[in-house]
């Protein structure tokens, strides 16, 4: 096996990533090493990628990028006994210690320590990651390899659309990226009654519409708030899932919401947002939910089911499948919104 291998770095603190030449990593006795095939792009990565205040205030170079990913597994630990080499695996990547006052009452996608791959240590933009065996999750042989490389953004769609409870009620997204795309089959799949979608980019929310969302709106256009206001009775829609980060969708979604329903946030701002709490969330007495990764590993067990009944297909989304040393094009078609999903082939690069 070779003792270096390729990978994505964020080299230094500054816009930009370089394709590098570093060591394989090593494992202990209950970590597994990952052959990497196939590797997403997220909308964090583009963050880091774009060097903004978010990832300025988080993430320390020199450091591999990426927590997207499918692969084999290339060796384990001795203590290893939950997976063996030549496993087709994805893995959780929120790295938490299990041993904080969350881990040990069933939050461990927020511990206290947590680490995330790609982010605050090494990630899956490389040939190889290690991972513990904790992490590591057995793909059902079903669910394709481009599908599989992307179950943890779909994860975040499942984990927000449950967390929020849909089921027979009205929906607006804030943002239809990848995730906000993912969230739409997926909430349909819940139980939705209706489900509306904003964006700024209009090829997206005709992907958005063939995915099954009733009405799409550009958030550039005036009146949206009365407007969806009108199509709920006047009283505004039962859950936001808002999936943008901007500042003005999360004013303008929680507006949207009508008094004691529910706002499900997932998108990362890139700076402080300024709102008026007492006229968005006090007065109107909303539950707001704050969403990070998914559950541990209860959405890994929902996201397989709803992709092998096939009720949740993603080929409509996964736009762009591009070679690994395209990254510099994948994240271009990122910028434009020229692309809904990239997946960046790792195993094709060897």
């Amino acid at each position: 096996m070779a003792k270096t291998m390729r990978a994505l770095c964020k080299v230094r603190p500054e816009p930009g990533f370089e394709l590098t030449e570093v060591p394989v990593p090593q494992i202990g006795p209950t970590g597994v090493l990952i052959r990497i095939e196939k590797a997403g792009i997220c909308g964090t990565d583009y963050h880091i990628y774009a060097w903004d205040q978010w990832a300025q205030a988080r993430v320390r170079p020199p450091c591999i990028i990426g927590h997207e990913f499918m692969g084999r597994v290339e060796a384990v630990g001795e203590a290893v006994r939950g997976v063996r080499v030549g496993d087709r695996v994805s893995g959780e990547g929120h790295i938490a210690d299990l041993t904080c006052l969350l881990c040990r009452t069933g939050q461990a996608h927020i511990c206290e320590r947590l680490k995330i791959i790609g982010v605050d240590r090494d990630g899956a933009f490389a040939e190889y990651i290690a991972m513990p065996e904790y992490n590591v999750w057995r793909l059902d042989p079903a669910i394709p390899d481009d599908v599989a490389a992307v179950f943890d953004p779909l994860g975040n769609a499942v984990h927000t659309v449950m967390a929020a409870g849909v089921s027979t009620r009205s929906v607006v997204i804030t943002g239809v990226g990848s995730i906000g795309l993912m969230a739409i089959p997926v909430a349909r799949a819940a139980g939705a009654a209706t489900v509306f979608a904003i964006d700024v980019n209009q090829a997206k929310l005709d992907l958005a519409k063939r995915l099954g969302a009733d009405r799409t709106f550009l958030a550039t256009q005036a009146g949206i708030v009365d407007e969806i206001r009108a199509l709920t009775n006047g009283d505004g829609v039962d859950v936001l899932l808002e999936m943008s980060g901007s500042g003005a969708a999360i004013d303008s979604g929680l507006q949207m919401v009508r008094n004691g329903g529910t706002a499900a946030l997932l998108g990362i701002p890139s700076d402080n947002v300024n709102l008026n709490l007492a006229e968005r969330i006090i007065f109107k007495g909303l539950t707001v939910l704050g969403v990070n990764g998914r559950l541990m590993f209860e959405t890994w067990y929902q996201t397989q089911a709803l992709v092998k009944s096939g009720r949740v297909d993603l080929r409509s989304i996964i736009t762009h499948t591009l070679p690994f040393e395209e990254f510099a094009e994948a994240f271009e078609l990122m910028r434009t919104g020229a692309a809904a999903k990239i997946v960046l082939d790792v195993a094709g690069a060897r």
